[in-house]
This record gives structure tokens, C-alpha cells and sequence, in this order.
């Protein structure tokens, strides 16, 4: 390794970039999707989702505050437009300031997904794609896959029916059966592959983006209608195009767990 890689490595450990941040490895295995799978479109096929390393919690305003700091392009005083619209880290009091002292524990929204990307980038990492995060977000405390519970599905939908706090609560609630947190109950999450979930007839056009876009001639081919939760976050990602930001959407990377690239 030379110098410089050693430099470059050694600088992002300390801002945490690195192997700091909190990583759990989920087995996968095979998983039904909400969304159909293969040929035929209204087909209920098990997808095989390969071992993965999921972050226990999104990613916090702390760790992202030294991102900008190391990568200053993706500064909001710096990144163009094309990257992030104008809400981009809107709450930070400036471009290297959180949004107040008590700020580094709370999840980072008003994020696009450039931006998510880049940062997940940064260590050696990705966005998870839309299966991987519908897999570990099957999961409750106990069951890997809590689906077919009736109680737990009207819990996750509560959160959703809730108006997003202006204040929105640290990371690290409960631990789900892989020991991942806060999939439900805090905020949205980007997936890698957003743009490739079914699409509402209205999106991509200008308009706010925290408005949930639903189209239901789009939800006919969703296999699973009683997931309601799971559906309004498919919504959603598809309103978005990659560079707009949300007050309540997020981001947490993975990475794979057989040593191939991210």
C-alpha cells in the first residue's frame, strides 16, 4: 500500500468512514417480495438474496457532518444542482454546522441520493437495493419474517399514519432479529435501485417531493396489497428522481459479504 492510500485510509477512519460504523451481517436466503418477480407480473417467485452486511441504523447527521468535511464538494454551498435541489441539508446551520448541538445522534435526512451514494461510497460501501431492504425489514423482534402478522403490520402502519416530528428522535431504537434498527418508526430510506420500483403517473415532474405520489393503476401488479406500510415507502421512492431531498427520508449502506466489490 502506498503512502498516499495509507494517508487517505488512516483520515477517513477518524471521521469514521471507514471500518467504524456499525455493520450486521444478515444470511438471506430465499424471500417473496411485495413486488413481482420474473415474467409473469402478478407471479408470487421467490427471489435468492444473496448474504449481505446491512448498517444497524441509518446514517447519523454526526457521521455525515464529517463526510462534508472530508469530501467539502458535497457541501450544500458546493454540489450542484444536478446532485441535490435546493431542501439539501436545509436544517444545517451552515455547511459544515449541524442543525443544533444536540443533532449528531439523529438520523441525516434532506439527502439526495447522490448524495447517499457518495457518501456510502466513501467506505467501501453501497446503497442497499430495494430486496435487500424489504428483507430485513420483514423482520420483528423475534421472527426474521413477521409478514403475516396482523398486529405487527398495524404497529409499522401507525408510524406511517403519524405526522414526521420537526424534531425527529435519535437512532438506535429496538433491535429486529438480525440486530438491525430503526427500519420502521423513523424515517424513509433510499434504496439503490429506487428509480426501478413501479412508477406513479405523476413522477419525475416538478412538484414537492415530501407529497406522497400514488398511482393505483401501478399498485394492480403489487402481489401483497395488505402491505400497506411496505407500498407507501414504494410510493414514495418512485415520486422521487435521484437528486431531489425530503425532510424525512434517510439512508443506512451495505456492503456483501463474500468479499466481491460493493
Amino acid at each position: 500500500m502506498n503512502i498516499a492510500r495509507a494517508v487517505g485510509i488512516g483520515l477517513l477512519a477518524m471521521c469514521g468512514l471507514a471500518s467504524g460504523a456499525d455493520y450486521v451481517s444478515l444470511p438471506g436466503g430465499r424471500f417473496v417480495s411485495v413486488l413481482p418477480q420474473g415474467s409473469v407480473p402478478t407471479a408470487t417467485v421467490p427471489v435468492e438474496i444473496a448474504p449481505f452486511a446491512l448498517r444497524a441504523t441509518p446514517v447519523t447527521a454526526g457521521e455525515y457532518l464529517a463526510f462534508v468535511r472530508a469530501h467539502p464538494e458535497w457541501q450544500r454551498t458546493r454540489v450542484p444542482a444536478v446532485f441535490a435541489d435546493k431542501r439539501y441539508l436545509i436544517d444545517w446551520r451552515s455547511a459544515t454546522e449541524l442543525a443544533d448541538d444536540g443533532a449528531a445522534m439523529r438520523p441525516q435526512t434532506s439527502v439526495s441520493w447522490f448524495a447517499a451514494k457518495a457518501f456510502c461510497d466513501s467506505e467501501g460501501a453501497r446503497l442497499p437495493s430495494w430486496l435487500e431492504w424489504e428483507y430485513a425489514a420483514a423482520a420483528d423482534e423475534t421472527r426474521r419474517d413477521a409478514r403475516a402478522d396482523p398486529a405487527w403490520r398495524r404497529r409499522i402502519l401507525a408510524w406511517y399514519e403519524r405526522p414526521t416530528a420537526a424534531v425527529l428522535p435519535n437512532v438506535g431504537g429496538p433491535p429486529n432479529a438480525y440486530d438491525v434498527r430503526d427500519l420502521h418508526g423513523l424515517v424513509w430510506e433510499w434504496v439503490d435501485d429506487f428509480n426501478a420500483l413501479f412508477i406513479a403517473g405523476d413522477s419525475r415532474t416538478q412538484g414537492d417531493p415530501d407529497t406522497l405520489k400514488f398511482c393505483g393503476a401501478g399498485a394492480i401488479n403489487v402481489i401483497d396489497r395488505d402491505s400497506y406500510a411496505v407500498l407507501m415507502r414504494i410510493a414514495l421512492l418512485s415520486s422521487l428522481g435521484a437528486a431531489d431531498t425530503t425532510s424525512s427520508l434517510g439512508f443506512r449502506c451495505a456492503r456483501p459479504l463474500d468479499g466481491a466489490p460493493p
